[in-house]
């Protein structure tokens, strides 16, 4: 009986290191079938335009073209487009986890009249595509005298129903209890959500600030409609001044995107850590 336990223990023990092989081995194909564009974006930024879209793919260049990451500086006034994208990333990110955290702390741990329908109302608007009330937006903004202004784009993005929702999935896991007892020792609404509230959902925040800012920074459409000044102008619309009407400078629009990826990368690695548990508590499953 001992003989015959060990022997299935250790067909048991084979059978689970193969079957870790393969999903192991299935994950790095995955993975490197999605990391091939940013690979070919990268090596594309070292070429001359004539051998971007060369085939078959030169992976590591002949010759780098260094001089596109010089280039791509006084082509266009890149410095100023990403500046200007920083700052509306930066603002809309604020205001979305303000406005949301604040929210959804109301429709999580407040009791008031009519709170059922008004959330299922706000949060059924994420059905609603953008382009549906693009053109009543843009009237709103024109008779605001705020076209051709940040703050339009800022207005328009500082409210976010997938954040609320987000936030007070968290919220609800958020025993009551710690609400009523700093109610009894006089805390406020509005101290409870300060200083019990905010510092329990840091998870939950660092997931929303990945997905705002990587939306705001990589919007086009806002800025397409709203921004037609190029001082005023924001990175994905700048890219768009490497094109122009009988050609296209590849090498120097790959070398701005590696650009202009960078601090995407940093915010996501800088918050990556609480990435999953925010999505985990949040509710967000697939």
């Amino acid at each position: 009986m001992a003989v015959t336990a060990i022997k299935d223990h250790a067909s048991q023990k084979r059978r689970n290191a193969i079957m870790r092989f393969f999903i192991y081995f299935f994950l790095i194909v995955i993975t490197a079938f999605m990391l091939l564009p940013f690979l070919w974006m990268l090596s594309s930024s070292f070429k001359e335009n004539k051998d971007v879209f060369g085939f078959p793919i030169q992976w590591i260049p002949a010759d780098p073209r260094w001089e596109n990451y010089v280039d791509i500086w006084t082509e266009i006034p890149l410095l100023t487009f990403i500046k200007n994208t920083a700052k509306i990333t930066i603002v809309v990110t604020l205001l979305q986890l303000f406005t949301s955290s604040f929210a959804a702390y109301a429709f999580a741990k407040m009791q008031f009249k009519g709170k059922n329908v008004l959330f299922l109302g706000y949060i059924a608007t994420i059905a609603v595509p953008w382009q549906a009330y693009m053109v009543p937006q843009f009237m709103m903004m024109s008779s605001w005298g705020l076209n051709n202004t940040h703050l339009a784009i800022m207005c328009l993005q500082a409210f976010s129903a997938f954040g609320v929702f987000l936030m007070k999935q968290f919220y609800e896991g958020v025993p009551s209890e710690l609400c009523e007892a700093a109610r009894i020792d006089g805390l406020t609404e509005y101290g409870i959500w300060w200083h019990i509230m905010l510092p329990l959902s840091l998870p939950a925040l660092s997931t929303l600030t990945i997905f705002t800012f990587v939306n705001t920074w990589n919007d086009f459409l806002g800025p397409l409609i709203y921004l037609t000044r190029t001082e005023l102008k924001t990175i994905q619309i700048g890219l768009r001044m490497f094109i122009s009407q009988y050609s296209a400078e590849y090498g120097l629009i790959m070398a701005a995107s590696v650009v202009v990826l960078i601090p995407v990368l940093i915010v996501f690695l800088s918050l990556q850590k609480y990435f999953v548990q925010g999505v985990a508590s949040s509710g967000i499953k697939g």
